[in-house]
């Protein structure tokens, strides 16, 4: 197992390194001035813009750059952003508990929801419970997250006025923080959760009809011991690497529904890096779930060996 895990960590190097000179290579050779707040300030006199450039490193070659970039993030320096000459690591670290709070509380919601729901349609097929709950997963999953998110917000913010649309990060009322936070974790718990649903009653499928499911059968044990003792731990395998691939969104945020009510989470941070320009938070959000999707990707194929005591790591 150390064996397997190191042999993986040592492929993960060159994969992060390649992720990063991609993404910082069209950083650079995007259009526009990751500056050009100074620029179009006459106030600015144009040494001190330069020198501002050249404090940044902006007038060196772009492969000094990423290999000054590449070096500092191994010594632990993310660096400092071009619009608010704020650390990365602090803006980052600004924004984390925000979308831990709302992502991550839609996805452990959504988990919740799915196992049992996709379970007990796997177990029920094509009873009328389970032609229920298919079609609104359906539902579930082919609405756009901004669709559902734009719905909610007409009905219950607007129409009804019950819940606020615009989140607000300073507020410390504990009901205001629970109100503010029902409809984008409802929005993303009701398509991860259709998403996984789907998936747990595939593989709970595959997996009654077995040999192993057959021979527990035979030999007396009840059906809730068949499913939850035996089927369902072998029907986990696709869902755990499923789990495991979506939750580094927990810590790097939902774009499209932390714009659509205004969360000042990772995403957020994201989206307005891109739009200015700046490269160093751009990149540590990046770097950082990149890492999260090799960490999570290790962890999913380390508890294969759990789940299943044939799979040997050698």
């Amino acid at each position: 197992m150390a064996t397997y895990i190191t042999r993986r960590l040592l492929i993960a190097i060159p994969t992060l390194l390649l992720i990063s000179l991609v993404v910082f290579s069209i950083l650079a050779l995007a259009p526009g001035d990751p500056l050009a707040q100074f620029a179009a300030n006459p106030d600015v006199p144009a040494e001190v813009r330069e020198n501002v450039r050249r404090q940044f490193g902006l007038d060196q070659p772009m492969h000094i750059r990423y290999v000054k970039w590449a070096v500092a993030m191994t010594q632990g320096d993310w660096g400092y952003s071009f619009a608010s000459r704020i650390s990365v690591l602090t803006l980052i670290l600004q924004r984390f508990p925000t979308t831990l709070l709302v992502i991550g509380t839609s996805y452990v919601l959504a988990v919740i929801i799915a196992i049992p729901l996709g379970v007990a349609t796997a177990t029920r097929q094509y009873s009328l419970f389970d032609q229920i709950v298919t079609t609104l997963s359906f539902i579930g999953f082919s609405l756009p997250t901004f669709f559902t998110g734009l719905i909610l917000i007409l009905v219950f913010s607007v129409r009804l006025g019950w819940l606020p649309f615009v989140y607000d990060g300073n507020t410390t009322d504990p009901i205001i923080q629970i109100k503010q936070m029902i409809m984008p974790v409802l929005v993303l718990a009701t398509f991860q959760a259709a998403t996984l649903s789907r998936f747990v009653r595939a593989s709970m499928l595959d997996n009654l009809g077995q040999d192993y499911a057959r021979t527990a059968r035979a030999k007396g044990l009840a059906e809730r011991i068949v499913v939850t003792r035996h089927v369902l731990r072998n029907a986990l395998f696709p869902v755990v690497t499923l789990i495991a691939l979506q939750l580094p969104n927990v810590f790097t945020g939902a774009v499209v529904t932390e714009q659509i009510f205004r969360v000042p989470g990772m995403g957020a941070l994201l989206i307005k890096s891109i739009q200015d320009g700046d490269t160093p938070v751009v990149m540590g959000i990046v770097i950082l779930f990149s890492v999260l999707v090799v960490a999570m990707t290790l962890v999913a194929d380390v508890l294969y060996g759990w789940l299943d005591p044939r799979v040997k790591y050698s």
